[in-house]
């Protein structure tokens, strides 16, 4: 059991100043997915100011190696990218960057979903463990992922050869910050959280002027059936113990009020835990879009696949292990045993393309007794409290320790 009093579990208070310096900064500075070159470049420098080896991967990642001696190797992945969303928190130092979405948008940018975070508790957990070489043996690596908000970083780091570049791992690690009780957290074992699909609908019509609606086939009528249709998947095809959830997230048909445009469009998102249910799911959409297009006498919708999230799974002999690592280092009645989350996640990736166990969980980001915690992906989400980040910082010591530290 690790001693939660130990200098090398608690940061000293130089390293918890520099702390709130990262999260600052990285919250003021948000990069868009796959287009995190400032945050990698900044990662990199505080990881060469550390002595630690580090390299580029995938594109935007970043790979650090604590090396210190014969011992286990253990991998923990911190997400770096942010959302194409305005920030509303009022904070001093919130965001006023832009990017460009890969359609040409111009758009807002946010840490609306505590990447920030994630990174500034690795990069400090890593500082503590550095200096304190004397408790543990074995080899670290910091995973600093891209693209997480659109499942490509973690699939760009295993193609640009990750586990060739870095010594593989006996476990892969994470953690991510949610609206609960800072200084808790929820752990799940097995199923931690839901696979997803997202989709894009085309639907095909035929033009007409407003006044003329037996010239055309509307496709927004078309696609507003096929939307409405959609919901009786969850609702009345899958047995309530099944769990499932489908989601519109948009829909975009015409530019003038008095014309009936001759396409519709619509993006889909799909989260289930099963592959069972995951195939039932997507094969009643194709159905029920292509079912609602030959009603209407309308061409072949094209359904086109945008992007998955895999499974994540925690192992359960390596969960047991982390559960004991937080618990010693956090307290008992702070690490919770929790149902599996609908919310998707490419970390498990990581372990899966080399078939190494992972261990994921989510640890509180708000006091409770201030009122409702704002949900992830809003404007308002931060600001970030102490106990947050120093929770998230014991955490990943503590986890790290279960594997390599000198008194396993």
């Amino acid at each position: 059991m690790l001693n939660p009093t130990a200098a090398y579990v608690a940061p000293t208070t130089a390293e918890l100043d520099r702390m709130h310096e990262l999260y600052r900064h990285l919250h003021t500075h948000p990069e868009l997915s796959m287009q995190e070159h400032r945050t990698a470049d900044f990662i990199a420098a505080e990881l060469d100011a550390l002595g630690a080896e580090n390299f580029r991967c995938g594109g935007t990642g970043v790979v650090g190696l604590l090396r210190n001696g014969e011992g286990p190797v253990v991998a923990f992945r911190a997400d770096t990218d942010a959302l194409p969303i305005a920030e509303d928190t009022g904070l001093e130092y919130a965001s006023s960057a832009t990017g460009t979405l890969e359609d040409g948008t111009n758009v807002p940018v946010m840490h609306g979903c505590g990447h920030d975070t994630h990174v500034t508790a690795l990069l400090t957990a890593a500082r503590v463990l550095a200096r304190s070489a004397d408790a543990w043996s074995g080899t670290i690596v910091l995973l600093f992922q891209p693209g997480e908000e659109t499942a490509a970083g973690a699939r760009a780091m295993v193609d640009d050869g990750l586990w060739d570049r870095a010594p593989r791992p006996e476990v892969v690690l994470g953690q991510h910050v949610m609206p609960l009780q800072a200084g808790t957290i929820n752990i799940s074992t097995g199923t931690a959280m839901a696979m997803a699909d997202s989709l894009r609908v085309v639907v095909r019509g035929r033009q007409s002027h407003g006044s003329q609606p037996q010239d055309s086939i509307d496709p927004i009528v078309l696609a507003s059936h096929m939307v409405t249709r959609l919901q009786t998947i969850v609702s009345r095809e899958l047995a309530p113990t099944s769990p499932a959830v489908l989601t519109v997230g948009t829909f975009h048909a015409g530019l003038k009020e008095n014309i009936i445009p001759d396409r519709a469009e619509f993006t889909i998102n799909v989260r289930s835990l099963t592959e069972d249910v995951r195939a039932h799911v997507l094969s009643a959409i194709e159905r029920i879009v292509n079912a609602e297009a030959a009603a209407s006498g309308a061409p072949a919708p094209v359904i086109e696949k945008l992007y998955d999230f895999p499974a994540n799974v925690n192992d359960p002999a390596s969960t047991a292990r982390v559960i004991s690592a937080l618990r010693g280092a956090l307290g008992e009645d702070n690490v919770n045993d929790a149902p599996p989350l609908m919310g998707s996640e490419d970390f498990g990736h990581l372990g899966s393309a080399i078939g190494v166990p992972t261990v994921y969980w989510m640890f509180g980001g708000f006091d409770l007794a201030q009122g409702k915690p704002p949900v992830n992906h809003s404007p308002y989400f931060g600001p970030i409290p102490e106990p947050t980040l120093s929770t998230a910082v014991a955490a990943a010591v503590a986890s790290v320790l279960a594997w390599v530290g000198s008194d396993r």
